[in-house]
């Protein structure tokens, strides 16, 4: 068990898709007689709120550089991971696929639910910019946003995973001293709830079944009343073909 790597991507492949949602979101400028003068796509990170908090103030000319390389911006990152009781499947079932041109299959036993927490950071240098952004993004959560992800492609296995928006944070250090800097920060939680797969196992496909028929409960009997044997058609038929099967009913047979 523990020891045997596999490695099914699970955790990335949701991670991927969650920053996949906020990557083209645009922050425009207009002038007094309302004409478009700048049209900004909001850059997206995998950085903690910190970094970016720490950015702003130990490089103080930074807002006086060009605006579409300093702000607005976002990150995002992976803040907590629970297990879901609520979410749990039975454990002995089995996801199968056949392997092509084989008389063996890939299985995978029921996954595990995970509740995976993601913070979204919003930096914006105004108001107005910040609103933009969070009017681009909540209208889409009511309260959850689903995503489909392919997390087992040798299974064909595609889960649709929702997204739900749990809470807004909004902090405006517009106040204190003139040589401050002010900085609009949005913190939106989020909750996936996605499921996790163990590692895949292989088995071989059953070709050939036989079943004997006693006319008696006596263990010691020597005569076999009827066996029925069942096999594919034809028998070189393998695990991914489209084949039928034929019966052989046989007896009595002495053993």
């Amino acid at each position: 068990m523990f020891g045997t790597f596999f490695y099914n991507e699970g955790l990335r492949k949701l991670t991927v898709a969650f920053g996949t949602i906020f990557n083209d979101i645009q922050v425009k400028k207009a002038d007094a007689n309302g004409k478009l003068v700048q049209s900004i796509t909001v850059p997206l990170s995998y950085a903690p709120k910190e970094k970016f908090i720490v950015r702003l103030d130990q490089q103080k000319d930074l807002q006086d550089r060009e605006f579409a390389i300093v702000l607005p911006r976002m990150s995002f990152e992976i803040s907590g991971i629970a297990y879901d009781a609520t979410r749990k499947l039975s454990r002995v079932q089995k996801y199968r696929t056949t392997k092509s041109t084989s008389s063996s299959l890939n299985y995978n036993y029921t996954p595990v639910p995970y509740n995976i927490s993601y913070t979204l950071n919003i930096f914006t240098a105004t108001a107005e910019n910040g609103l933009q952004i969070v009017e681009q993004i909540l209208p889409y959560f009511q309260p959850d946003y689903t995503v489909t992800l392919n997390l087992l492609p040798e299974l064909d296995i595609k889960r649709d995973v929702p997204i739900v928006l749990n809470s807004v944070a909004y902090e405006d250090s517009y106040t204190g001293n003139f040589d401050l800097r002010r900085a609009v920060i949005y913190t939106l939680n989020f909750t996936a709830k996605t499921y996790l797969f163990g590692p895949a196992s292989t088995q071989k496909v059953i070709l050939k079944t036989q079943s004997d028929v006693y006319g008696t409960t006596n263990t010691t009997t020597t005569t076999i009343d009827e066996r029925i044997t069942i096999v594919p058609n034809p028998t070189d038929a393998k695990a991914d073909d489209d084949f039928g099967f034929t019966t052989t009913i046989e007896g009595p047979i002495n053993k």
